[in-house]
Parts: structure tokens; C-alpha cells; sequence
């Protein structure tokens, strides 16, 4: 494909390792100026972006702008939009598809980019609208008569991480008398804990998987249906399905309703496709998983500007870029001074690993610069008493990237000594940024920071469906920029494919009725099942 060019052969590299030489000094007497703090700042989807302490300057900033034109990014990124097969390796066996989970969220215009697609994801919006309304009106219900209160989302990867972290994030918002829980882990524990807890009778169990073949997930399914039959409940007035068009799961005997997901949707990027929607749309109520996709359409617009001071996502990503390949940097922490984003860099960490976790380009060669990052966090300010010395005075330079909220969710706080619990928070989140930045001079080297340990800040006036729809969007279109600029398929993911093959053949070893091909004596899949004590006796 023309668009596609390999990050070496960009001319912006070059004037971009040769200013990286002498990247700016955030430690020096006047670096963090009242001109500069107020100039890199930009706003978007009701977000501002403070990046005045990463270490970059005019000159930086037209090069980083010129490598996006030269890797002609926007355009990348637009072609993705508009249906262009873009998770491919040319001249090899590759799953050939589009990535359109933007078309999930472009259901506000009458001229979507991909109209066949955002069609389709009206289609499954109308059924899920139905369904619902069904369930509030009493002609979905169990067998007693009574409403259900509790979804239960099984599915792993991508049919967990995103939908849980949106759903721990927006707690505050579901509607009276709902919650949803999550089972993820084969780990029988993980099932038990769960639905240890419940009244199973008035418990909808969400199985989210689009081939319907997912090992793990059907694991729990069945673990879950045998909980139910023993609670003396019918699996089938309880289940439903998110899965692809004629999978298994496809299956009106065996589940109350069956949603769909599509092939040109990634599971790491399928929040708010039905994968996440299902269980976001019952807990919060449709209305707010509306509002969750139209803030991420804001953060999808944004992406198609060619300025980057004017395309925050765009912005983000060449900022990580420059820190990752210029700087030297191989790792990011995202920090959220919010407790309900808890669980939110780790579906980053899945996200950004698994898109750009690569070392292929997309014309098949091994790469020959820098690619993903290892992405990390907790919410402060607990992250704070863990792990952030090691930020400030660690051999390791990690980069940082705050997110906040100038209100509470709850808006329940206190004054204490003049300040509330909310501004108490901002203002460790603000000195965190200041002290990487700065850093310290001391007489004691023990109590010496050197400062010059870049950041960057988002905020935003509170954490709702909308912002928070924006917040997942301008993350997943920073990860697809990063993967357009490295030249690479951030729409694949071989390496979890490998492990699953190999965890099969040491499952066929441990079944108790082997079937199929068996393993040599020496095999290592032997050799490791009887070091590690799990041979059969």
C-alpha cells in the first residue's frame, strides 16, 4: 500500500536524532515558564493537555509535525476510518480485514465513513434498546417473576479488560438496582469468588466471545451453567451471548438473546462495540453508553485534523514516540489521580502491548528501530507510597502520563486545613509532573534529584460517560498513530495465537482420554509438565 512507509526511511528521523542530542532542559532555572506551561497546552473533547514538561521545544515540535505529514499519519488514519484493510503483512498470510471499531461510534452524522458498518452497529444498538426496555417492562424476567439486578460479563482479553475498566469507572452512574461483575480468569477461583456473592436467580450471565471457540471462556461458561443447574435454574433463561454471526454461541436454544460483534473489530479495541455495550448499556442504562459513544466520536473526529497541535491523539502519540525512539525511553507509566480508573492502565497496558508489541513490518521485514512500549500504572495517590521512587530517582527515566479531574465524581468531600479531599489530590497530582520536571539540588547526593523526567497531564472537569468515552478513544487512536508511524500491524497478535497452541498440547497431555497426535518422549512440553509436578501418577 502506498501509505505505508518504514519509520528509517522517513526524513523527520533524522533531524529528530540529530535534536535529541540536546533535548530541551526541564531542570533548568526558567524552563517551566508561565509563557511555555500556558503555550503547550492544547484542549479537545473537554480534556486540556498540559505538555509543557516533556522536553521538547519549537524546533522539536515542526519536526514531530513533520515526520506525521512525511508517514502521511492522518491519512493513515483516515483510510482505517473509511474501511481500507489495514491489519495486514503484505505478501504474506495475514488476517487481511479493516479495523473499523470507529464505526461502532460514528452513529451522530448521517454521512458515516464506513456506512455499511455503522449500520450494522445500529442494528445491534436497536436490538440491545429492545432487549432492555424488555427488561424493564417485566417481559424478560425469571421464572419467580422478579427483575434481574446483576449481569455477570464472562469473556477474557478484550472481552474483559475494556468493558471492566469502563464499568468500574462509571459506577457511579448505574441505575438503581444494577451492577455488573466480571469473570475473566480460568482460574476456577476467580468463577467461585464471584458468583459466591450473587442471587443467581436474579443474575444475567453475559458470555462475550467472537468465535464462540474461546478456551478460557467456555471454561467459565461452563463452570457458570453447572452453578445454575445446581441452583435449580434453566442456563437458558439466564444466558446470553455476544459472538460473531453464526458461531457457535449463535444460538437462540441455548441463550436468551445474542448479540453481535464483527470481524473487523479487535477485541482490544471492542468496548464500545456490543462487547462492551451489553453489560455498560444494563448496569448504566442506554442513555449513558450513548453518551460514552459520543464522546469517543469527539476523540475519533480530533484524529482526522492534520495539525497536531489541533489532533490530541496525534499529539500524544508522536510525544511518545519522540521519548520511545529519540529519547531512548522504553517504558510509559499512566497515572490516573482517580480511583475509578483503577483499572484502566490495564487495559492500556493490553491495548498499546498487544497492538505494538511487534517486531515485523508490515512488509514482512524484521524492524530495525524501536517499537512498543512497556505500558504501566496505578491511580495515585497510592501509586505514590508504591512504586514512584523509583520514577524520581531510579537509574530507569520512565515517563509519565497523568490523568485528573478538577471535580469529584461522587461530588462528596470535605474541608480539612482549607483544602478539600479532591484538591488534595490535584495538587499531589500537579507536584508529581513538577517534581520529575524540576528535580532537586542537594548537598546529600542521597537527597539529589536530577530531574528532566518528562510528563504530560490530562484533565478534564469530571470523569462521566462522555469523558470518559473520549478518554478510551483518544488513547486507542495515540496506539493505531503509533502503529501507522512505526510501519507495523497494531491489529494483530500473533504471539497470544502461539501460546495457545502450545497451551493445547499440554492440555491434550493432561486430559484424561488423550486424543490426536502425542508428544515425543523428549518434548519440552513434556519435560516442563514433569518439573513442574503435574504429570499424572
Amino acid at each position: 500500500m502506498d501509505l505505508f512507509k518504514n519509520f528509517a526511511d522517513i526524513k523527520a528521523v533524522q533531524k529528530l536524532e540529530q535534536l535529541a542530542r540536546t533535548p530541551y532542559n526541564l531542570a533548568a532555572s526558567t524552563a517551566l515558564s508561565p509563557e511555555r506551561l500556558a503555550a503547550y497546552r492544547v484542549s479537545s473533547c473537554g480534556f486540556d493537555f498540559l505538555y509543557g514538561t516533556q522536553r521538547v521545544d519549537a524546533q522539536v515540535m515542526q519536526a514531530l509535525q513533520e515526520l506525521a505529514d512525511q508517514a502521511r499519519l492522518v491519512e493513515q488514519f483516515k483510510a482505517m476510518k473509511s474501511g481500507a484493510v489495514m491489519n495486514r503483512i503484505i505478501g504474506y498470510d495475514s488476517e487481511e480485514r479493516q479495523v473499523l471499531h470507529t464505526a461502532c461510534r460514528d452513529i451522530f452524522t448521517d454521512k458515516p465513513l464506513s456506512p455499511e458498518e455503522t449500520a450494522q452497529a445500529k442494528e445491534q444498538l436497536d436490538r440491545l434498546k429492545k432487549f432492555l426496555a424488555d427488561l424493564d417492562k417485566g417481559m424478560i424476567c425469571n421464572t419467580k417473576g422478579e427483575s434481574f439486578t446483576t449481569m455477570v460479563q464472562v469473556g477474557i482479553g478484550g472481552s474483559d479488560l475494556g468493558p471492566r475498566a469502563l464499568y468500574l469507572a462509571l459506577k457511579r452512574y448505574c441505575q438503581p438496582g444494577r451492577k455488573a461483575c466480571f469473570i475473566a480468569n480460568v482460574d476456577p477461583d476467580d468463577a467461585a469468588a464471584v458468583l459466591a456473592e450473587l442471587d443467581l436467580s436474579r443474575t444475567l450471565i453475559n458470555v462475550v466471545s467472537k468465535s464462540g471457540t474461546t478456551l478460557e471462556t467456555l471454561t467459565n461458561e461452563e463452570l457458570v451453567r453447572s452453578a445454575l443447574t445446581a441452583a435449580g435454574l434453566d442456563p437458558a433463561r439466564h444466558m446470553i451471548a455476544v459472538t460473531g454471526a453464526g458461531s457457535p454461541m449463535d444460538d437462540p436454544e441455548k441463550y436468551l438473546a445474542a448479540f453481535h460483534m464483527y470481524d473487523y473489530i479487535g477485541g482490544r479495541y471492542s468496548a464500545t462495540s456490543m462487547v462492551g455495550g451489553v453489560t455498560l448499556a444494563f448496569a448504566l442504562g442506554y442513555e449513558n453508553f450513548l453518551e460514552l459513544l459520543r464522546g469517543a466520536n469527539a476523540a475519533d473526529q480530533t484524529g482526522e485534523q492534520d495539525n497536531i497541535t489541533e489532533n490530541l491523539p496525534l499529539l500524544m502519540a508522536l510525544l511518545g514516540i519522540w521519548n520511545r525512539n529519540f529519547l531512548g525511553h522504553n517504558t510509559v507509566a499512566v497515572l490516573p489521580y482517580s480511583q475509578a480508573l483503577l483499572r484502566f492502565p490495564a487495559h492500556l497496558q493490553q491495548c498499546d502491548m498487544e497492538s505494538n508489541g511487534k517486531q515485523v513490518s508490515r512488509f514482512g521485514e524484521s524492524v530495525q528501530w524501536k517499537t512498543g512500549t512497556i505500558v504501566w500504572g496505578e491511580p495515585g495517590t497510592n501509586g505514590q507510597h508504591a512504586f514512584y521512587q523509583l520514577l524520581h530517582q531510579g537509574s530507569e527515566i520512565v515517563p509519565a502520563e497523568f490523568i485528573g479531574f478538577r471535580q469529584s465524581q461522587y461530588q462528596e468531600d470535605i474541608t480539612i486545613k482549607g483544602t478539600t479531599s479532591q484538591q488534595k489530590l490535584l495538587a499531589n497530582m500537579l507536584a508529581q509532573s513538577l517534581a520529575l520536571a524540576l528535580g532537586r539540588v542537594h548537598e546529600n547526593p542521597n537527597k539529589s534529584f536530577a530531574g528532566n523526567r518528562p510528563s504530560s497531564l490530562l484533565i478534564a472537569d469530571r470523569l462521566t460517560p462522555y469523558s470518559m468515552g473520549a478518554l478510551l478513544a483518544l488513547y486507542e487512536n495515540k496506539i493505531a498513530l503509533q502503529g501507522f508511524c512505526w510501519n507495523i500491524n497494531s491489529f494483530d497478535q500473533e504471539g497470544v495465537q502461539l501460546g495457545k497452541v502450545l497451551a493445547n498440547r499440554i492440555l491434550s497431555e493432561l486430559a484424561e482420554e488423550k486424543e490426536g497426535e502425542r508428544l515425543s518422549p523428549d518434548a519440552p512440553e513434556l519435560s516442563l509438565i514433569k518439573a513442574a509436578g503435574l504429570e499424572k501418577k
